[in-house]
């Protein structure tokens, strides 16, 4: 499944669902809290957490739940796209299109 297919895929999912009616300003309050989520899990891979009301998550449930979070984050940028009629696909020509003008006079340094 490419990009455009899963965008196509989760806006039908969430006009099932009657999510679809969230402006981007509230979908951008979700991609927040997303990221902090992503945040969390990060952090517990990476110094972890001593948390006495948590369960103790093995390395492959902490990476499972990396996977979930990153899906997570993905779904609302694209949710987003679909709302501005935004080609997810054209997101990445467009950073490398800008990081190489930006870093082309850097090449040779």
């Amino acid at each position: 499944m490419n990009l455009k297919d899963h965008e196509n895929w989760l806006v039908e999912f969430y006009k099932q669902r009657d999510w679809y009616k969230y402006t981007p300003p509230v979908r951008l309050n979700y991609l927040t809290e997303e990221v902090g989520e992503l945040s969390r899990a990060i952090r517990s891979i990476e110094f972890g957490r001593d948390h006495p009301g948590e369960h103790k998550l093995s390395t492959d449930e902490k990476f499972d739940n990396l996977n979930e979070e990153l899906a997570d984050v993905i779904d609302q940028v694209l949710i987003i796209c679909s709302q501005y009629d935004i080609d997810p696909t054209s997101l990445m020509e467009y950073s490398e299109r800008k990081l190489n003008k930006r870093f082309e006079s850097n090449q040779g340094a």
